[in-house]
């Protein structure tokens, strides 16, 4: 099974990635411009946005531990998830910009400066973009592969404040926002020496 997942994910190319990744944003906007989303589509269009750009970086954190505890090899697929799920916080900030603020500047930094929850989630915007503008190979090769690898470790606290940027938005403690950050918490553990060096101890240890 392990083995057709990674001959499946290497013989899957990229481009569909950018091409079906897209369509759940067109969808939105379709269905708020025709009334489909109910009496108050932008903020339907926000959430759905942002909830599906938490869940394309989460993504993005799942694929080492795949890799390294389940022998799940997906790395392929960690460029185009990261591209996509900054698309779509593009799309969720121009949301909010273009039609819930409608470019009222003033308010909205206002806003940024006195809303938390905002505060944090533009925090986090501003953490992914140098991530998307060297999500390339001519970046990696003029910074270099410690430096490039070092500058994207940056995912790691952008992430977590998206988390938290979508339980705080929430007003109250609800159960969905709340798993995603404790998966986020999780994904983000996983990579601490640690807590990888009593797992493979405990596989080693394991009785045969």
């Amino acid at each position: 099974m392990v083995d057709r997942l990674n001959s499946l994910a290497r013989k899957l190319p990229n481009w569909v990635f950018y091409v079906l990744g897209p369509l759940p944003a067109a969808w939105l906007l379709w269905q708020g411009f025709n009334g489909a989303l109910g009496v108050d589509p932008v903020k339907v269009m926000e959430h759905e946005l942002g909830l599906i750009a938490l869940q394309l970086l989460i993504a993005g954190l799942l694929i080492t531990p795949l890799r390294r505890f389940a022998g799940i090899n997906l790395i392929k697929w960690r460029r185009p998830l990261g591209i996509l799920a900054f698309a779509y916080v593009v799309f969720h900030l121009l949301v909010w910009v273009l039609l819930d603020m409608q470019l009222y500047w003033d308010q909205m930094l206002r806003d940024i400066a006195k809303r938390p929850y905002i505060t944090i989630g533009m925090v986090s915007f501003v953490m992914l973009l140098p991530l998307a503008v060297t999500s390339n190979n001519r970046s990696l090769r003029r910074l270099g592969a410690a430096a490039w690898n070092k500058l994207h470790r940056l995912v790691y606290p952008a992430v977590l404040l998206g988390g938290v940027h979508f339980v705080m938005v929430q007003k109250v403690w609800e159960v969905e926002a709340l798993a995603y950050l404790a998966t986020i918490l999780l994904l983000l553990a996983l990579r601490m020496r640690p807590i990888l060096t009593w797992i493979s101890t405990k596989r080693v240890n394991r009785p045969v």
